[in-house]
């Protein structure tokens, strides 16, 4: 804090305004009472001044005077102090109305010259600092998102930079999100029209070829009309799963009712068993002895575990048994799809739930092929569920995990 001397502060100012008009009024006091008596001394001259002694007396004439002086005085000396408070007053005037480049004028090491120094700091610093500020929003401006305007700690102008800066990161999420669902609907129409062309061209060719005659007999016919079916199935399939994968991922509305999971898949497994025995594999449920209830859409849940048990029956026949593991833990139901196939190559790992992608082509083809939109559509089910979904994979066993919030 910067410190004043002793003698120029106001008070001292003011006190010497006062001394110099009480000593300059006493002077012309007594200067004119010398001149009075000297003036009495002439009677042509001195009629006015005896009139005033006689009627009105010399002393009320001496206090009216000297305090009519010492008014004066005082008002001369103290008039540069008041008119350059009035300076400082206008500058500030100024600085609220936000012009800060303006400097209010420095002249004495009084208190009002430290109010004016103190006035430009804040000034020069509020100056300083909106121009960093609106630095920052004209690079958000230019789309510089990742810019971060300075935040000033225990400042007014610092807590309105950090909003702008969360303003611009909330931005930045929205248009990245917004790109991010872009990209996403053009890969859904590339991979929708990619899959939907492939078995319509099969179709519309074994059809020509009907239509065209060009078969040698029925049983040549009707083997085009077998493959031409077969393929039209595909095509159905493949639509009923486009539209179950868009109505999941377009906030559907859900039929949340408790679910005993020990149950779920006990009858869910009752369901498989004609599949299970058709590829010669076992399923079995291992469940607590107690029950591990969760909220869902039971309709919904079906067809998420349909599809991971169908799966693991599909690349996983060759381990000849499935296990379905259900645990509750930290307040999470825990649930565990195992078979001991064909690991899943550690490079798809991190796809298989994207939509259109298959870990193993040939192995696709050779059994019958999917849609690749059954494990996105599993993923999306867990999540609008609040559940989450991984998988993992190895030469012993592909281990299908999802994660639900239990239900007390």
């Amino acid at each position: 804090m910067t410190r004043i001397r002793l003698f120029d502060s106001i008070r001292w100012r003011f006190l010497l305004i006062h001394l110099l008009s009480s000593l300059l009024t006493s002077l012309v006091l007594l200067l004119g009472n010398l001149l009075a008596n000297y003036i009495l001394q002439f009677n042509r001259i001195n009629a006015v001044l005896v009139w005033i002694i006689n009627h009105i007396g010399s002393r009320p004439v001496m206090i009216v005077s000297g305090a009519v002086l010492y008014l004066l005085f005082y008002y001369i000396f103290s008039r540069p102090m008041v008119r350059y408070a009035g300076e400082i007053a206008a500058t500030l005037q100024l600085m609220e109305n936000g012009r800060f480049h303006q400097p209010a004028p420095v002249q004495s090491p009084n208190e009002l010259g430290l109010i004016a120094s103190r006035a430009n700091g804040v000034a020069e610093e509020l100056n300083d600092y909106l121009r960093e500020i609106n630095h920052g929003l004209q690079e958000i401006a230019k789309g510089h998102f990742q810019y971060d305007i300075p935040v000033r700690p225990d400042h007014v102008l610092g807590e309105i930079a950090e909003s702008i800066n969360q303003m611009s990161a909330q931005l930045h999420h929205s248009i990245q999100e917004e790109r991010k669902a872009e990209k996403t609907k053009n890969d859904l129409i590339t991979g929708v029209s990619h899959d939907l062309r492939t078995p319509l061209t099969s179709i519309l060719g074994f059809l020509e070829l009907i239509e065209k005659d060009r078969y040698f007999d029925e049983v040549e016919l009707r083997y085009y009309i077998g493959i031409a079916y077969d393929k039209s199935v595909a095509l159905k399939k493949l639509i009923d799963d486009l539209f179950e994968y868009t109505r999941i991922n377009n906030d559907m509305p859900l039929d949340l009712k408790r679910i005993d999971m020990n149950d779920f898949f006990r009858q869910l497994a009752e369901e498989f068993v004609p599949n299970l025995e058709s590829e010669g594999v076992s399923c079995r449920v291992h469940a607590p002895d107690y029950p591990v209830n969760i909220k869902a859409d039971g309709d919904h849940l079906v067809r998420a575990y349909e599809n991971l048990i169908s799966n693991a029956i599909r690349y996983g026949n060759a381990g000849k048994r499935i296990d379905i593991y259900i645990q509750e833990r930290d307040d999470k139901a825990v649930i565990q799809v195992v078979n001991y196939g064909e690991p899943i190559p550690e490079r798809d790992l991190p796809f298989i739930f994207d939509r259109f992608y298959r870990a193993d082509k040939s192995r696709s083809k050779q059994t019958g092929g999917g849609t690749g939109l059954g494990l996105a559509i599993t993923k999306s089910i867990i999540e609008v569920h609040g559940g989450s979904i991984s998988a993992s994979s190895s030469e012993r066993q592909t281990c299908f995990e999802t994660i639900l919030p239990i239900t007390k």
